[in-house]
């Protein structure tokens, strides 16, 4: 792979990158705005919007790069897929894979119709005069976006009233869905795929800011605190299965986030046919010894997963820092954990971008060891 055009120019593009100029490879990058973090790292920019397939195979075509990719981004992947398929380019996302991930109306109507325990029930709603039918409390999401934004928590029909056009504004297709709220801990899975064998599997914990809507991140945990409950380990294990065989995927990363129960039952949050958006590949390195990173890398040019198959998950966490949107950044402001890794995303003097309008990423750490 000589060319790469990357779609997306932030935090978590930077990483795919960094592996992509190690690799030698003459990366072109787009972005609908410029000035994001990644942008610099490229070797060309062009400011195309990532959900325009049409300008991005265009210009795929035109600058006659070996494959189109993103990590960290679901409105890309569809994107990445038909420009990849249109253009004959290699791919381990289908279209129609890419397509159901990036809408969780589609989502879970999939999901439903393949009878998937672990589904969650829904509505979509296109008017905040809609009748409700899903009880309360629920969660409030636009049915395509990403990273959060617009997702709250609801306790009647007057609090969906009166933020749904804060919420339906982030969707593309101007609809919003509602699900009843799930109670019980967050844990994320990510996962590898080869020929449909599962080459990397690993349950981490996942952390919130409580005081903000939506489950913003704050820090992901290895190992999980239910490593060692091997009857919750199996629900998981089974629901991530029956999933990734709803949605066809056979190849390359996917990242789940489910909840599980106070009785041990986990239900499907989410799942996306990419690597996350939360440096994860870095902390499963560090705990590991597995790149997911290099992995999909690798199947991209079509050579063969190469990462250890048997591994021991030591005890890591990635930790976020973060600020309020508008204010200016200063690292002076943070008090740094000890930590094996640390990056910031901003320089002093910047402003925090508005991206879920609440609390930003504004960094990460990685830390060895168990939290207290």
């Amino acid at each position: 792979m000589k060319k790469i055009l990357i779609l997306g120019t932030g935090s978590a593009q930077r990483d795919i990158m960094e592996q992509c100029r190690e690799r030698g490879c003459f990366v072109i990058a787009t972005s609908y705005a410029s000035g994001y973090p990644a942008q610099k790292l490229a070797d060309e920019f062009y400011q195309v919007d990532i959900t325009d397939a049409e300008a991005t195979g265009e210009l795929a075509k035109s600058t006659d790069v070996d494959c189109v990719y993103s990590i960290g981004s679901d409105v890309a992947m569809p994107t990445v897929a038909a420009v990849s398929e249109n253009l004959g380019l290699p791919c381990f996302i289908s279209r129609e894979t890419a397509v159901i991930c990036n809408h969780k109306n589609a989502l879970r109507k999939t999901l439903a119709d393949k009878k998937v325990e672990g589904n969650i029930p829904f509505q979509i709603m296109k008017s905040a005069d809609d009748e409700i039918t899903i009880p309360f409390p629920a969660m409030m999401k636009p049915s395509d976006s990403q990273g959060q934004r617009g997702v709250r928590k609801v306790a009647d029909a007057g609090e969906v009233r009166e933020h749904f056009e804060e919420t339906v504004g982030f969707s593309r297709e101007g609809k919003v869905i509602l699900e009843p709220y799930i109670d019980g801990n967050e844990i994320s899975v990510n996962v590898f795929l080869e020929n449909g064998e599962m080459k990397f599997y690993l349950i981490s914990d996942r952390r919130v800011w409580d005081e903000y809507p939506g489950g913003i991140i704050r820090e992901h945990i290895i190992p999980s605190q239910y490593e060692g409950d091997k009857s919750v380990c199996a629900k998981i294990r089974k629901l991530v299965e029956d999933v990734l065989e709803a949605i066809g995927l056979k190849n390359g990363p996917a990242y789940f986030q489910i909840k599980v129960t106070p009785d041990g039952v986990p239900f499907l949050i989410e799942v996306t046919p990419r690597l996350d958006g939360c440096h994860m590949w870095r902390l499963i390195r560090y705990s590991t010894g597995v790149d997911l990173l290099q992995a999909s890398l690798d199947m991209l040019e079509g050579l063969p997963y190469s990462q250890p198959e048997t591994y021991e998950a030591a005890a890591y966490s990635l930790e976020f820092l973060c600020g309020k949107p508008g204010t200016v950044f200063s690292k002076s402001n943070y008090i740094v954990p000890e930590h094996e890794f640390l990056r910031w995303y901003y320089d002093d003097g910047e402003t925090v971008k508005h991206m879920n309008g609440y609390f930003e990423k504004c960094g990460y750490v990685i830390k060895k060891g168990m939290n207290e």
